[in-house]
């Protein structure tokens, strides 16, 4: 179990609104808490193990502006629960929040591995954003390439998406 959070807004409150979320759904996961918070045409990445006190204290002092943002507070299913594995997952322009459990990872993972993609973390959940990355790559827009992702990917689960190349867009899936 994970909670996950999305926030397109006012770039001043983006840090403080996906805080605030994930202090609330802290009851969904102890094990790593993280934020993805995209300026311009870059996202800024802060993710700490253990419980959100712990990103709070990482996030101190650190101005995270921008539009949009995604976070998530972890309950570890695949993967040992430390910051290598702790969400949000990124992958070229693409970061990934999800909660639930991906069926197919493995095989999945071995195509990948087989095109040469090099993994970060051990988790399921870092297959959707290089799956992402890789159908925008092929020229797909990113509500495309979100689509043509999740229809490979068996399971239960829910995501949320940003993207650097479409910095007013956050994609959610179920």
């Amino acid at each position: 179990m994970c909670g996950i959070i999305g926030y397109i807004g006012n770039a001043d409150k983006t840090k403080n609104v996906i805080l605030d979320g994930l202090s609330r759904l802290e009851y969904r996961g102890y094990d790593s808490s993280g934020l993805a918070i995209i300026n311009g045409s870059t996202t800024k990445l802060i993710k700490s193990k253990g419980k959100i006190s712990n990103l709070l204290n990482h996030t101190k002092g650190v101005t995270l502006k921008g539009n949009l943002g995604i976070g998530h507070t972890r309950w570890a299913t695949h993967g040992l629960p430390n910051k290598r594995n702790a969400h949000p997952h990124k992958a070229g322009s693409t970061s990934v929040v999800h909660n639930g459990i991906i069926e197919n990872y493995i095989e999945l993972k071995n195509q990948l591995l087989g095109e040469g993609t090099e993994f970060k973390s051990e988790t399921d959940t870092e297959i959707i954003a290089h799956m992402v990355e890789r159908e925008i790559n092929k020229g797909s827009d990113f509500q495309s390439a979100v689509k043509e992702t999740f229809k490979k990917i068996k399971g239960a689960y829910a995501a949320v998406l940003i993207s650097e190349k479409y910095p007013d867009t956050i994609m959610a899936v179920k």
